[in-house]
């Protein structure tokens, strides 16, 4: 059954300015250790692509913070939800700490999706309960 629908739409541009302004500690607060890695891989080869890479993962754990219906308060943090992909590229949530197990718990799953384009980056998140019935 549906436990929450997220969707976030963000401006690439807004995530650039930030970006400047703060440098990595912006990319520190928002990317878990994995993202992070992946971050800094593209952003060396092509600065562009690190802000897009920085814009959808902060569109996509705001999807998953509505979806899951919290917003951004505890357990629900930046560093705790991560969007890694998967080998054949699909985009899937990991979750760690106190988050982790409070998703776990509620025995939810979670489907991502992210875009980007030059100015925005959006995303979709589905999270789906199992119940367990007799």
């Amino acid at each position: 059954m549906i436990y929450g629908l997220g969707a976030d739409i963000c401006d690439v541009r807004r995530i650039r300015a930030s970006f400047e302004r703060h440098g990595e500690r912006f990319a520190l607060r928002i990317l878990g250790d994995g993202e992070l890695a992946t971050w800094r891989s593209r952003s060396q080869r092509w600065p562009d692509r690190g802000v897009n890479y920085l814009a959808t993962r902060f569109s996509a754990k705001e999807a998953f913070s509505k979806a899951i219906g919290m917003g951004m308060r505890l357990p629900m943090s930046w560093r705790h939800c991560e969007i890694a992909n998967a080998a054949s590229g699909k985009p899937e949530i990991l979750l760690h700490g106190a988050l982790k197990a409070w998703f776990e718990a509620r025995h939810l799953t979670a489907h991502v999706t992210v875009t980007d384009e030059t100015d925005y980056a959006a995303s979709f998140v589905v999270v789906e309960q199992t119940l367990n019935t007799p």
